[in-house]
């Protein structure tokens, strides 16, 4: 994982949303076998702001992340493809090389070989979580996904192997059991989880890159005294609704580097891959506790002002 992050621009569609309950029961549409669709890489060098590529100029050709299930030779293999709803339940998977055998070493990245995001497809309910690594290779976690539904499994790391790159691969999770779609939160630039508010300050504009600014406070107060997460003072996702396209980014400057402060803002630097809506989520430590802002953003159009809850239905899940 780099920072910043800028992701590529592509010309692929967007796939049309559906969405997970908030609650199991009163539903429409039993959810059964998960759906087969690709993932794709997330991440690349560090890039300053750029112009807009013009006509013909291209730009780069990588897509977004977490759009296909194997890549650069290395496939996400999830041994646990359905779960039920609202049960704590093992999830298991792998990852092959090109040869299909399990790769059984990883770099570490931002203090893990591996971090699992769980994100419905309707982007209401999402979890951060870092599974465990079994001597022969296989990932294993238990997670509680609270409502039936359409589920994106992403798998970011980085193989051992020299010249392995950092790859997002993701895989389809159905969690069986009634569901209703839940609509998109509105645009905001405030987001509150308990008595945080976060502040977003800054546009994302397909094919340019720009900074996002994601402020901190408590009970009206700036906070000034983030705690290190994963090696970070923050770390973002972002997700495309429709297709959950991927995008992991991470602050401009590190803990200790002797210019980054602990608060109250995190920064970034990021490019849409396309117009449309997003849904961020910023994790950030303050006194112990790992916390969640959610925001949908609209690429290619002005913010909107404004506060809104955007918290998901049940509390966002981390791993230490």
């Amino acid at each position: 994982m780099n920072t910043p992050l800028k992701i590529a621009a592509f010309a692929a569609a967007l796939a049309a949303a559906f969405g997970t309950a908030y609650g199991v029961g009163g539903a429409v549409d039993p959810i059964g076998t998960p759906s087969k669709s690709p993932a794709h890489t997330g991440h690349e060098a560090a890039r300053t702001p750029e112009k807009e590529a013009g006509p013909g100029e291209g730009g780069d050709e990588e897509p977004p992340g977490g759009l296909q299930i194997s890549e650069n030779g290395y496939s996400l293999d999830l041994e646990t493809p359905r779960i039920p709803a609202a049960k704590r339940s093992g999830l298991r998977f792998v990852v092959r090389d090109d040869t299909g055998r399990i790769v059984t070493a990883y770099q570490r990245e931002h203090g893990k070989e591996l971090h699992l995001i769980l994100a419905s497809q309707d982007l209401a309910t999402y979890q951060h979580l870092h599974p465990t690594r079994s001597p022969d290779g296989t990932w294993s976690i238990d997670a509680r996904l609270p409502a039936a539904g359409g589920y994106r499994l992403f798998a970011d790391f980085t193989p051992a192997a020299k010249g392995a790159k950092n790859l997002t691969l993701g895989a389809d999770l159905a969690v069986s059991g009634n569901y209703r779609p839940a609509p998109l939160p509105p645009p905001a630039t405030v987001a509150e989880t308990g008595d945080y508010s976060v502040t977003l300050k800054g546009e994302l504009r397909p094919g340019v890159a720009g900074r996002v600014d994601l402020e901190v406070t408590k009970n009206g107060r700036p906070v000034t005294d983030l705690e290190p997460y994963l090696e970070a003072y923050g770390h973002l996702v972002a997700l495309r609704s429709g297709d959950l396209a991927y995008l992991h980014v991470h602050p401009n400057g590190a803990p200790g580097d002797g210019k980054t402060k602990p608060g109250p803002t995190v920064s970034f630097t990021a490019t849409a891959p396309s117009s449309g809506s997003y849904r961020f989520f910023l994790d950030f430590k303050h006194q112990g506790k790992v916390r969640t802002a959610s925001f949908t953003v609209e690429a290619g159009h002005a913010s909107p002002d404004g506060t809104a809850s955007t918290a998901p239905a049940s509390p966002a899940e981390h791993e230490h």
